[in-house]
């Protein structure tokens, strides 16, 4: 099954709305309003209580929905049955597409061998030993997610070198804590798309710090179109892979060769801290799904799309750069 977030409008403004993705029908369905009609039909339930379980059930936030239980598929599979999930649809090329989860936490992997080989060799850097030790992650900031159709707001300071990178993330389902790659996989609820923005000019002085990249990175991250339960993968690693700029393609390939599996990079996140429903965390960037490994760069205006087999299309529209922004002024060596 496939789970994504729009936003409608309501008398108050617009709302997040949590809906099941059919593609093949070309359309979605609005869960809180067929839950509403459901609870009225069975159980006899007022219009206002109605629409009180359902929004209950069925939140606009995909995390909170994630943690009301592992039921989640099997309580929209109950109330889009027959005409409540007819009369709950709306056209899919008519909806307003919100980032298909909003996690608590981002993080990012970096596991793919043909990325870590070509993003050290094009940033001038030895691939440390200390990679073959344990997976690779940095956490995002979930303040600045974006969805589907969405326009990629450009800071001016970053002035070249602007990239995509093609990933998978991995959306989880269940609490956790300390988890074991054997029983990782029960707490990944599904895959989307993740999109993980780069300024590659101001990564290149921002790693030296040795802090990780921060401001050439935490500017957009773009998670959607929608989720695809985990159980629709036959192989986590042979998920179909392509990157288009206006319609032309700039990298495809596979979701295999990785050093790490999906199984123990969720593990090893989960060591020490806490997993919560809702937090999405990335592959990293498949092989030749960047810009910088092609030696090109992103322009405003440019249209990124990614694609991956049985999950669809994320598209974005690279925005103009935003400027009159405040920036520090170099201090003099003080060593």
């Amino acid at each position: 099954m496939k789970f994504g977030r729009i936003s409608r409008e309501s008398p108050d403004g617009p709302i997040a709305r949590l809906v099941v993705v059919e593609p093949e029908k070309g359309r979605v369905i609005d869960l809180a309003r067929a839950a509403a009609l459901h609870a009225k039909a069975t159980f006899h339930a007022g219009d206002a209580a109605a629409v009180r379980l359902a929004q209950a059930q069925f939140p606009g936030s995909m995390a909170q929905a994630l943690a009301n239980g592992s039921n989640l598929v099997d309580a929209a599979r109950t109330v889009i049955e027959g005409r409540f999930g007819d009369e709950a649809s709306l056209p899919i090329g008519d909806v307003t597409w919100l980032p298909a989860s909003d996690p608590p936490v981002l993080r990012d992997g970096l596991t793919f061998i043909g990325h870590i080989k070509g993003w050290h060799e094009r940033m001038g850097r030895d691939v440390p030993e200390s990679m073959l030790l344990i997976p690779g992650f940095t956490k995002n900031s979930a303040s600045t997610v974006i969805g589907h159709d969405a326009v990629v707001p450009w800071p001016g300071y970053i002035t070249e070198k602007m990239d995509y990178e093609l990933e998978l993330g991995y959306v989880i389902g269940r609490r956790g804590s300390s988890v074991r790659p054997e029983e990782a996989l029960d707490y990944v609820f599904g895959i989307t798309l993740y999109n993980d923005f780069s300024g590659r000019g101001l990564q290149h002085n921002e790693l030296p710090i040795g802090m990780g990249s921060t401001k050439s990175k935490d500017f957009a991250h773009a998670i959607g179109p929608w989720i695809t339960t985990l159980d629709e993968f036959e192989d986590l690693d042979a998920i179909s892979m392509e990157v288009r700029v206006n319609g032309e393609t700039w990298g495809k390939g596979n979701s295999g060769g990785k050093l790490w599996t999906v199984a123990e990079l969720v593990a090893y996140v989960s060591l020490g801290e806490i997993i919560e429903p809702g937090d999405v965390i990335g592959s990293g960037t498949m092989g030749g799904g960047s810009a910088l490994e092609l030696g090109r760069q992103l322009e405003p205006g440019d249209v990124v799309e990614l694609e991956a087999d049985n999950i669809g299309v994320l598209r974005t529209t690279m925005g103009q750069k935003e400027e009159g922004l405040w920036w520090p002024t170099p201090r003099q060596p003080f060593m």
